[in-house]
């Protein structure tokens, strides 16, 4: 069983995101600390990247902060290698094909695997293209997440067929972001794809309230909190690990 599936065993999965280097690589070690130690049972950990084109403005201007600062890949890298020994969750990767293709497929999941990933989050990486990714990952055990989103139609059965670790549903159109309100039929969704595989399904996109959290742990086999952590690292900056670490807490409690 690769770690992922573990954070899903017996139990609904609260899935947390944090921008790496905002406010700053140090502070960002220890606010996923924090987040494991509030409860989250996977972290995915944003790669800054200048054109965020899935992100709304909450995680862009967490990306400007970090690069605006100096923050590069292969210091993301050290960060993650840092936390070595005292992270137990499973870490993914969200980050944007350009980076990954620069760096060198071959080179880049390599240093994932040296360094504890256990699986990727591509947003721009279409679907059909998947394969020349997926077969390097494969090579180095990082799983390539597969997003399906209301716009999917048709095609969903199709991608959910091919998905590995979980499939992250994207509750809205648009971009990241909290949200009021979400109307996408989730349920409908999430029933066309356990018509073909019977993988963890985790919704995201949107998702800032305990309300919010339960009502989709009702339906989903996990839930994905991003722009609001990233929001309390805007407002709080350096002093955001105890915010961050009672938001998780509340947020995490609703699951069980």
């Amino acid at each position: 069983m690769s770690k992922i599936a573990e954070a899903f065993q017996n139990k609904k999965a609260f899935i947390t995101y944090l921008m790496a280097g905002d406010p700053n690589l140090e502070k960002s070690a220890e606010n996923i600390l924090a987040a494991q130690e509030a409860g989250a049972d996977l972290i995915e950990i944003g790669i800054p990247f200048s054109d965020p084109i899935a992100e709304g403005p909450v995680v862009e201007n967490a990306s400007v902060r970090a690069l605006s600062s100096g923050v590069r890949l292969n210091h993301v890298f050290d960060m993650v290698a840092s936390l070595k020994g005292k992270i137990t969750v499973p870490l993914v990767f969200m980050t944007y094909l350009n980076p990954v293709f620069v760096y060198g497929y071959e080179r880049f999941f390599k240093k994932c695997s040296e360094i504890g990933i256990s699986g990727i989050i591509i947003p721009d990486l279409p679907f059909e293209e998947q394969q020349e990714v997926k077969v390097v990952a494969k090579k180095y055990g990082i799983q390539i997440i597969t997003l399906i989103a209301p716009t999917s139609k048709e095609r969903i059965k199709k991608i959910a067929e091919n998905a590995e670790g979980f499939i992250y549903l994207v509750s809205s159109m648009g971009v990241t972001g909290v949200r009021s309100e979400i109307t996408t039929d989730i349920p409908a969704i999430i029933n066309q794809i356990r018509e073909v595989i019977n993988i963890p399904v985790a919704v995201g996109f949107g998702i800032n309230k305990p309300g919010q959290v339960k009502e989709y742990a009702k339906i989903a086999d996990g839930v994905i909190v991003g722009s609001g952590i990233v929001r309390l690292v805007e407002k709080y900056g350096e002093e955001a690990r105890d915010p961050i670490f009672q938001y998780v807490q509340e947020m995490q409690a609703e699951l069980r």
